[in-house]
């Protein structure tokens, strides 16, 4: 199955943090995919911009050491490399100072799409706007790109979208949540929307429970300091796990189109109810023979700061009120995979004698690694034994279903980024709709910080703390194993 691939609209990409991890890990290598797949043509370009003090030549081979880092070697064509990098261009400027901005503002075109990746610390985005405004920079078809985190709490949520619409209206204003642009959670959208299979049984009637887990093997080493100033609810659930609840819990928006999809998500993070002490389970890795804990690479004995958070959620809603979302993330956990799981009812009645072995259907949307959908459903099992019945599974991993297409999945920043070149939200978080997920969160992590109490521990490599568990024994349900 062949993808079609269509060019955007030429563009000036200014990309500030362009020698920063972000920029060499996933922004300029994705660029160079879109660039080989000639989704981007040579008339755009891409300006590296920071406080280090080198030229075009210089930036050129930080963007050439990234492709080589960072892409499979086939896809490393001298020619390709040379032809991508032509177009790349580099500014050092101070983004708290005057240094540097009117050289920026002389290499912007008039007839291109300009678009302001701001790959730096969220305490300078205010900073950065408030520039490119003042050097005129900026037109009315500009678009800004913004990175998680949109502040720390409600109120730093609002002060930052109300400094961000002083210079930028709100269909320019791109908060890009790289969960969103992973070809599984689109396909969720699909699968529920585009099809006639699974809508009418996607309701309380029918749908048991719902399971989120995003799990890393990796700790915090390395950012420990600005980790523990944030922890997994501030980090984890109140963007990634919250976006991926959201587009489960939807009503069919009347037309994909941004604002259809980003009202239905909105009407959900306001339909939550607030979670109680009893529902919410909060750890901190331990250290192992091989692995330092958390407090280790936090460099602070005393800290209460949690880096595994699982609970339970739910939705005052026609279609869901009584049906329990469960959300899981942690550190250092048994696995690294993202999944989410829709467990549905068991039939009213069985009409088979069959004692053992019965499993409920169960829908699991594989977002990392191994990218795909899963089915769980109940067939006899083969043989003239009579009437058993077994689980199989209809599998539709994407490597398997679309050939060497599904090997060749872009990456999430890939796709986001050439939304914002073609000025398509869908994808991308409004500033209300980041309010309402703080306040949501607030109260949860002003609950924690008035009682004072440790997060429960658990060893590295494990599945998380036993209270998790418990919190899901107790309702009578298993978490699903970390793998």
């Amino acid at each position: 199955m062949a993808s079609r691939i269509i060019p955007v609209d030429p563009f000036d990409l200014v990309i500030f943090g362009g020698t920063g991890d972000l920029a060499r890990r996933k922004i300029l290598p994705g660029l160079y995919r879109r660039f080989l797949d000639e989704q981007i043509t040579e008339d755009s370009r891409i300006i590296g911009a920071a406080r280090s003090t080198m030229d075009d030549a210089a930036y050129r081979e930080v963007v050439r050491a990234s492709i080589r880092d960072h892409i499979p070697a086939a896809k490393q064509a001298a020619d390709a490399v040379d032809r991508f990098v032509n177009i790349v261009g580099y500014v050092a400027l101070d983004a708290r100072g005057t240094d540097g901005w009117d050289a920026l503002a002389k290499l912007m075109r008039k007839s291109v799409v300009r678009a302001f990746y701001l790959s730096v610390a969220p305490t300078l985005f205010a900073e950065i706007a408030t520039r490119l405004h003042r050097h005129r920079i900026t037109d009315k078809h500009s678009r800004i790109v913004i990175e998680k985190p949109f502040g720390r709490d409600r109120a730093s949520a609002r002060k930052l979208n109300a400094e961000m619409a002083t210079h930028f209206k709100e269909d320019q204003i791109y908060r890009i949540d790289h969960y969103l642009g992973k070809e599984t959670v689109q396909n969720l959208m699909a699968v529920r929307f585009a099809n006639i299979l699974f809508e009418p049984l996607w309701n309380a009637q029918y749908v048991d429970h719902v399971q989120i887990t995003v799990a890393e093997t990796v700790g915090v080493e390395g950012r420990g300091s600005y980790y523990d100033t944030s922890g997994a609810m501030r980090d984890m659930v109140q963007n990634h796990l919250m976006q991926l609840l959201c587009l489960i819990a939807m009503e069919p928006p009347y037309k994909f189109d941004p604002d259809a999809v980003r009202d239905e998500k909105l009407k959900v993070i306001r339909a939550l109810d607030p979670v109680a002490p009893d529902d919410i389970v909060r750890g901190q890795y331990l250290g192992t023979g091989q692995a330092d804990s958390y407090l280790d690479h936090t460099g602070r004995t005393e800290s209460l700061t949690e880096s595994f958070v699982a609970l339970k959620a739910s939705l005052s809603s026609w279609r869901w009120k009584g049906t329990p979302f469960y959300l899981r993330t942690g550190k250092r956990l048994r696995a690294r995979a993202s999944e989410i799981a829709v467990t549905f009812k068991e039939p009213p009645h069985s009409i088979f004698e069959q004692e053992e072995g019965w499993r409920a259907n169960v829908l699991v949307i594989r977002l990392q690694p191994d990218e795909g959908i899963n089915l769980k459903v109940m067939i006899k099992e083969p043989g003239p034994g009579g009437m058993r019945l077994t689980e199989v599974p209809l599998d539709m991993s994407f490597a398997e279903a679309l050939g060497e297409e599904g090997t060749d999945i872009p990456d999430a920043y890939e796709r986001l980024i050439m939304d914002v070149i073609r000025g398509n939200q869908t994808l991308f978080m409004r500033g209300d709709e980041v309010e309402a997920a703080w306040a949501w969160t607030d109260p949860i992590i002003g609950e924690w910080e008035a009682r004072g109490e440790s997060p429960k521990p658990y060893d590295a490599g494990s599945s998380g703390p036993e209270d998790a568990l418990m919190l899901m024994h107790r309702d009578g349900r298993r978490w699903r194993e970390i793998r």
